[in-house]
Parts: C-alpha cells; structure tokens; sequence
C-alpha cells in the first residue's frame, strides 16, 4: 500500500510538471501572442490586437489634448469676453428671491454713499466732498500718489456707477469688485480712527462700531463677485445673447 500511494503522488507531480511545461511552451513559441495568466487558465491574446488598441487610445488622447488646446482661453479673454458677463442662472433656492432684493437695496445705497454734496458724485468744492478730503483722505490715505482730490473723486465715482451697475445687474463682478475695494478701504479707515472698538465682546459707550458696516457690505461684493448679478439682472441676458449656444450651462 505505501509502494501504491508513493507511486500515485510521483506521478500526481509529474503530470502537474508536464501540464505547467506544455503551457509554457505553448505560449513562448507563439510570437504573435502575449501571456495575459497562466495560473489558473492561459489566456492568450494576440499582441496585434494589443498594439492596435494602444494606437487608438493614443489618437484619442492626442484629440482630447488638441481639442483642450482650441478650447483653451487666456485671462484677457475671460476679463472681456462673454464669461465677463456670465452668472448663475438657477431660478431656485437662494437665486430666485433673497439675492435679488439684496443686490437691488445695497446698489441703491451705494449710489447714496457715492453723492456727498449733491445729486452726482464728486461734487468739487462743497463742504462735503471737502470734508471728505480733510477728515479722510489727508489723515489715512495720505501714502496714495496724486492729490487727495483724484482719490476723493475716484471713490465716489466707484461707489456712485459701481452702485448703479450693481443694482441692475450690469458688469456685476467688476462693479463688485470696485466696491469690495472701497469698502475695504473704509474698513482700514475705521479701524485705524477707532481700533475694534470692543470687538468681539467689549462695547462703547454710544454703541457706534464704525467697522462693521462697511466689513458686511465688503462680504456682499465678495459674495456677488464669486457668484454674478443671478438671473434676474441684465449680464444674464447679456450672456444668453453673446456666448456660444453649445457652451454648458453653470
């Protein structure tokens, strides 16, 4: 019986050999096909097939990169191509009612800030836009180029036109993007005149924190440069007129 089994696991091992042998055989003298496994199956794929494959993955790769490559635009062309005048188009959610009045009634207060001394801005020679330069310009921005009155009238010219087109909706991002800046001068104003005035637990005696209001109006603009003047505004018409039709939507 040991004779009997011993002589069954000799040749267990060597039909074993004999099968691992033929394979490798069968696969190395085939020059025309590529071992893809040999244990537990072989399975043999033509290299023709394979080199054909990897072509036409090439050729796609090759079209996707030259099809980038057209479709690839500079920063000039995003700053005053249609892009300037793309924005959110969802009717939905935040977009449809709460942004709309809050661009419309921070506009229009904008245009209130930008007319000191009369109607239009830069009212030259009257006690406010004088005072503006006194109590302003000459104490805190004494370090800009220029005299006090450019920069005086720049500011109200911002805020006065940056607010109209940012109530309508009309080159929102760089309306909003003059007014962020204003904004975050009179944040550096206020700040350097009171300091943070108890911020964020203290309190002063008149309860007047110079900073904070020109701080929230900046976050508005930064919100509206991100997003766009929404829908309701006139970039979006602007922009369904001039971009390409094929082009995706946001």
């Amino acid at each position: 019986m040991y004779v009997t089994r011993s002589f069954h696991f000799v040749f267990s091992v060597v039909a074993l050999l004999s099968h691992c042998i033929s394979s490798f055989a069968f696969t190395t003298n085939s020059h025309q096909s590529k071992v893809i496994s040999i244990f537990p199956r072989t399975f043999v794929v033509p290299s023709t097939n394979l080199r054909t494959k990897a072509n036409v993955v090439r050729l796609g790769m090759s079209n996707d990169d030259n099809d980038g490559m057209k479709e690839k635009e500079s920063t000039w062309d995003r700053i005053t191509g249609p892009k300037l005048f793309k924005t959110v188009t969802n009717w939905q959610g935040i977009h449809s009612v709460p942004l709309v009045p809050l661009r419309i009634i921070t506009g229009l207060l904008m245009i209130h800030h930008g007319s000191e001394g009369g109607v239009g801005p830069a009212n030259f020679g009257t006690p406010e836009f004088q005072g503006f330069i006194d109590y302003i310009i000459n104490p805190y921005f004494s370090f800009l180029p220029g005299s006090p009155e450019l920069w005086s009238a720049i500011h109200d010219y911002a805020e006065f036109y940056g607010g109209i087109c940012f109530a309508l909706g009309f080159l929102t991002r760089p309306a909003a993007l003059s007014l962020l800046v204003s904004m975050m001068s009179a944040v550096y104003f206020h700040l350097s005149a009171s300091g943070l005035q108890g911020f964020p637990l203290g309190h002063v005696s008149n309860y007047s924190y110079d900073f904070e209001e020109p701080l929230l109006y900046a976050l508005i603009f930064l919100v509206f440069w991100f997003n766009g003047a929404g829908p309701l505004s006139v970039d979006s018409v602007i922009y369904k007129a001039i971009s390409n039709e094929n082009e995706e939507d946001e």
